[in-house]
């Protein structure tokens, strides 16, 4: 198997059992309504692009770090 594809998988399964201690359940015992789902999920996404956001800024913090030090 893919070493990516295998990193990922073993996130998910340490994801699932993190998860399951912080909540008592697992994601397929836990009903609730549609509407929730759907809020959880955006929540999540907002989040994800802020994360981004950051990365993205560091990034660039440290490319222009690396230029200026360049220059002494």
């Amino acid at each position: 198997m893919d070493p990516i594809v295998q990193a990922v998988i073993e996130k998910f399964q340490q994801r699932s059992e993190l998860g399951q201690i912080k909540y008592g359940t697992t994601l397929e015992g836990n009903n609730l309504p549609f509407l929730s789902w759907v809020t959880h999920m955006q929540e999540e996404l907002m989040d994800a692009v802020l994360y981004l956001q950051k990365a993205k800024e560091a990034y660039t913090d440290d490319m222009q770090d690396k230029e200026y030090e360049k220059t002494i």
